[in-house]
């Protein structure tokens, strides 16, 4: 059935308005049309809210409704204007009513069901239209509140199109497709039934309900949920940033000017570093000035300045030694100077009592824990005196191998006290020593130490000064000497006044109020407080959590020990300490210098390790690989490969110092790793791809090396003294040297006759005139005193039996080994070869 079908007939007639039937007696009666057979007939009164002139003039142009059988008839058969009448009679139906209707009576005698104005009508009463109505009116008053929530967000365009959906939402289609728009009343929604409100959820299910019907707004948010992007937006938004690209390239690019620092000599790299541009960019600059290099080649001054000017960047020549700190910067005013304590080296021969004579006067037995009895390390220790006086004394070694280690306590010292035993006298080491204070410019102070010996004779001993050029008081001279004994302590003050006179003299003064700088005496690793510097501070005060450089390394002021192992929170000028806070172990010698900050320290580190890397490429340039490797292979040259490790560095330089002396063309010490520290993995493992020995001096080494040096076969050799490791080494580079061959005559035997044997060759029938001939001996043939050959004897036969010898006096045969021109006549002088080791 269709649509048309399922509409009822509508018909005006006294009044009445009638659903599917006429009007007859001012009655309608509206009897369902559709399906629903069971559906009862109901009987409406409508109540027209019109004037008394419009209601009559609508009921005399209504024409009269079709009979009751025409119920199902179609809307299509009226005319139109019936139609009209009937589309007013619809929407006046509607309205609220003013005026009480008259009762009706239901057709086939079924009772009337009046209906009042304020009266809820029955839920069989609500046609279809109702429900339709119903519904777009709550699908209106949901729009609106969406529109509404969206104008806040958006207030401009959500406005304009509200407006638009609100006329849209009131549209409906007549029975005929005609649209007809109308708006409800606000008393009519209150005669309605309200309904509970349906969430927007359900909104989906309600438009599926109304069987496609949608409005305007709802039509634009499903297109704009449903959009996808096409091709062609993609497109144009390529085109769009393609063309943003083009733009931005072809905008000329504004090139940074940077203040380019030179120094003296600087890599291809690091120019370009310190322009920002590519290292290529710079190559290829430098090939269009003639200069073929790579980036790790080194250019000079003129040329990087070339390069930088033509990257428009502005060059600021330096020169890289005004980065270093020399110490001479600046000298301090007379009037910030203040008196400090003398420091005073003690230098002499070998056992001629210095660490002894410093135990008496510091009250120590410091002497009696070094290894052999002798001082291998230089020592700063200082003594208040009797006359409350602070000296500092600097014991230095007396073994020839510590040269380095005396001549750098004479550069540090204000006073040098030369100990010469007085049974013994002046040694090599004391010439060496008075040298050094010469060169140095120091004053000298003789001690002339063990007077308490029977033996002793002090005069012998500033007799033999005065060769040296040492002219004591005695003999008229400004060298003050001083009979002592460390035993009995005797003499000891007397040494002690003619300290002090002399610094007297000295005016020994230092500014405490500046940047301290001090001198490395000596420097150790040790476990537990790692890089351990003894220094001599000789300007300025060093405080805790200063920040220094030393050498090529740099550190912070951790901690500070003196003498006795106290610890200490500053240090002034003339004071002897231990630094710890190091990030590596210096050289002996280094000066240490406070500076402001860490980036300077480094600043300054970094040019001292390029300097130290310089020198060490000059000097292995001196000598190419192939040069020693030809002269290995050639056996001119032979080598022992050592890695050395010490406790201290100055013991370091003294071994280093006896390596080289005891080397010679023939064979030498080459030093594969020296350092300060025990042994470590590193050096049994560089050791054992040399196939070198390990020497370990005061040093152990740890589990790991230990193990790994028993698994490769490495030998590790231990020393406490120094003489006895440079023997060792003499040892071990002898047995490296080719023997000397020696010749040793022992006869001569004339041929007498010569004999042909079949398959054995000439025999020479000989007689032994001197001395003896033995089998297997070298043999030299002469003629007429001229050697023809010279080899080794075949054979040696008396009779017919071989023998081993053949003594003076007798005869026997011999045959020589591949030679076999001989003559009657000729002598035959007979030698051993004797190999005897050569030693160093």
């Amino acid at each position: 059935m269709s649509g048309q079908d399922k509409k009822k007939t509508l018909s005006l007639g006294g009044g009445k308005l009638s659903l599917g039937g006429g009007a007859a007696g001012g009655t309608a009666s509206a009897r369902s049309g559709s399906s629903r057979s069971n559906a009862r007939p109901v009987q409406v009164e409508v109540v027209r809210n019109r004037t008394a002139g419009r209601r009559s003039n609508a009921a005399s142009s209504a024409p009269k409704a079709a009979p009751s059988g025409a119920g199902a008839a179609d809307v299509s058969s009226l005319t139109q204007e019936e139609r009209v009448a009937r589309n007013r009679a619809l929407i006046e139906g509607y309205k609220p009513k003013t005026t009480p209707s008259a009762p009706t009576s239901k057709a086939k005698a079924e009772p009337e069901a009046p209906v009042v104005e304020n009266d809820q009508p029955p839920a069989q009463a609500m046609s279809r239209r109702d429900r339709e109505v119903m519904e777009l009116q709550k699908i209106a008053e949901a729009e609106e509140m969406r529109r509404a929530e969206e104008a806040k967000r958006n207030p401009g365009p959500a406005q304009k199109f509200s407006k638009a959906a609100d006329t849209a939402n009131v549209a409906d289609t007549t029975d005929d497709n005609k649209t007809a728009s109308f708006s409800r009343p606000a008393a009519r929604k209150k005669e309605q039934p309200e309904a509970p409100k349906r969430t927007m959820a359900k909104r989906g299910q309600e438009q599926e309900r109304r069987r496609g019907k949608i409005t305007i707004s709802e039509a634009l948010d499903g297109e704009a949920r449903n959009r996808q992007r096409s091709l062609a937006s993609v497109r144009r938004a390529r085109e769009k940033e393609k063309a943003r690209l083009r733009e931005a390239q072809q905008q000329p690019n504004v090139k940074q000017s940077r203040d380019v620092t030179i120094p003296d000599a600087i890599t291809v790299q690091e120019l370009s570093n310190r322009m920002a541009e590519r290292a290529g960019d710079v190559v290829k600059e430098l090939m269009k000035l003639g200069i073929m290099a790579t980036v790790t080649q080194t250019i000079d001054t003129e040329t990087a300045e070339l390069i930088v000017l033509e990257f428009g960047h502005k060059p600021n020549r330096v020169s890289e030694a005004d980065i270093d700190i020399t110490g001479d910067e600046d000298e301090d005013d007379p009037a910030t100077l203040k008196p400090r304590p003398p420091v005073v080296t003690i230098m002499g021969h070998v056992d001629h009592g210095k660490t002894s004579l410093l135990d008496a006067i510091r009250s120590t037995d410091v002497a009696l824990g070094e290894s052999g009895g002798i001082t291998q390390h230089i020592g700063a220790y200082q003594v208040r005196t009797a006359a409350d006086n602070r000296i500092t004394f600097i014991d230095t070694p007396g073994h020839e191998a510590f040269t380095e280690m005396r001549m750098r306590g004479a550069t540090i010292t204000d006073i040098v006290i030369l100990v010469v035993a007085a049974d013994d006298g002046v040694m090599e080491q004391t010439i060496e020593a008075i040298s050094h204070a010469k060169a140095a410019g120091c004053p000298v102070i003789i001690a002339v130490n063990k007077c308490d010996k029977p033996e002793a004779d002090p005069q012998r001993v500033r007799n033999e000064l005065l060769s040296q050029e040492i002219v004591t008081e005695d003999f008229g001279g400004d060298v003050l000497c001083v009979d002592v004994s460390a035993h009995t302590k005797a003499g000891l003050d007397k040494l002690e006044e003619a300290i002090m006179l002399q610094a007297e003299l000295l005016e020994l003064k230092a500014n405490p109020d500046r940047a301290a700088e001090a001198a490395v005496i000596e420097a150790k690793v040790e476990r537990g407080r790692g890089s351990v510097a003894s220094v001599l501070i000789l300007k300025g005060t060093l405080e805790i959590g200063q920040v220094f450089v030393v050498g090529a390394e740099t550190g912070r002021v951790r901690a500070m020990v003196d003498d006795r192992g106290n610890n200490v929170e500053i240090a002034k000028p003339g004071d002897a300490v231990e630094v710890l806070g190091l990030n590596g172990t210096p050289m002996a010698g280094d000066r240490l210098s406070v500076v402001e900050n860490e980036a300077r320290a480094r600043e300054v580190s970094e040019y001292r390790q390029r300097v130290l890397r310089q020198k060490e490429a000059t000097a292995g340039a001196r000598g190419t690989v192939e040069q020693m490797l030809s002269a290995i292979a050639s056996g001119e040259a032979m080598e022992l490969p050592l890695v050395i490790k010490t406790d201290v560095h100055g013991s370091l330089e003294a071994i280093k110092a006896a390596l080289n002396k005891i080397s010679t063309d023939q064979v030498q010490a080459r030093i594969l790793s020296s350092g300060v520290g025990a042994i470590s993995e590193s050096d049994i493992s560089l050791a054992a791809a040399s196939n070198g020995i390990v020497l370990a001096f005061n040093v152990r080494a740890n589990p790991q090396a230990r193990m790994q040096a028993k698994r490769d076969a490495v030998e590790i050799r231990y020393h406490s003294i120094i003489y006895e490791l440079i023997d060792d080494v003499k040892g071990a580079m002898s047995g490296l040297l080719s023997p000397d061959r020696q010749e040793n005559f022992i006869g001569y035997a004339e041929i007498l006759e010569v004999f042909n044997i079949t398959k054995v060759g000439k025999i020479a029938g000989c007689k032994v005139t001197e001395g003896v001939i033995k089998r297997g001996c070298k043999v030299r043939l002469l003629r007429d005193n001229v050697v023809v050959h010279e080899g080794s004897l075949k054979t040696l036969k008396r009779f017919k039996d071989e023998v081993k010898e053949v003594r003076e006096g007798q005869e026997c045969g011999m045959a020589f080994e591949n030679y076999s021109d001989l003559e009657a006549g000729d002598m035959i002088e007979c030698f051993e070869i004797e190999e005897i080791a050569r030693t160093l």
